[in-house]
């Protein structure tokens, strides 16, 4: 039987300090949730294992090292509002919930949402809202202080920068997937600056079910 404690700590050590990723409450929040309760039975021998992982309807989680990238990256504070587009498992907005955020979560798939829904609430991610919908439509409560886009549309959508708060942040992939890049973006009351940090690889942001 595997020693899910045990493991979280060398992926914590070998996965993600090890490339850099160095905030405190990040490393904490990645070594407090539970992965392998995001992943289906099947695949959960893979969940601290240094890759993504399938969860079905063509879905992954993604990489630990990515989602602490990201988490780090996306600076959020306690009591912020955080947008989040592409659910998925739900890991990704548990990992956010423990550093004391509100996340909005919008996910496309129903059997997804759902399923993520009843991990977080298993979990005791109560600060995580899980929505059934569209990431290409506003969901009409901007502005949000950060959002992360855990799927790659093919440019960043305005409905999004929208949907950003003057002085917020958004983390966003975007490209075909042999050829992705994660962009940060800042807003600004003059317009967004937008930053190249990696190449990646996320499944497709899409609008159909």
């Amino acid at each position: 039987m595997t020693d899910n404690a045990a493991a979280r700590r060398t992926m914590v050590l070998d996965q993600i300090v090890a490339r850099g990723v160095a905030c405190p409450a990040v490393l904490a929040a990645m070594g407090g949730v539970e992965r392998h309760q995001f992943i289906p039975y099947d695949n959960r021998d893979l969940a601290y294992a240094d890759g993504p992982v399938a969860i079905g309807e063509g879905q992954t989680i993604s990489q630990p090292y990515l989602v602490a990238l990201m988490t780090e990256a996306l600076g959020v504070s306690p009591g912020m509002r955080v947008l989040e587009i592409g659910t998925g498992s739900g890991y990704q907005a548990a990992v956010l919930c423990q550093l004391g955020v509100r996340v909005t979560s919008v996910e496309i798939r129903t059997t997804l949402a759902e399923r993520a829904r009843d991990t977080l609430q298993r979990v005791g991610a109560t600060g995580v809202d899980v929505r059934t919908g569209n990431g290409f439509v506003s969901l009409g409560e901007a502005p949000f202080a950060r959002i992360i886009v855990t799927a790659a549309p093919p440019s960043v959508p305005s409905t999004l920068i929208d949907q950003l708060a003057i002085g917020g942040r958004m983390l966003i992939p975007t490209g075909p997937r042999t050829e992705q890049t994660l962009w940060r973006v800042e807003k600004a009351p003059g317009g967004t600056t937008t930053t190249a940090m990696a190449p990646v690889r996320f499944v497709p942001m899409t609008d159909d079910r």
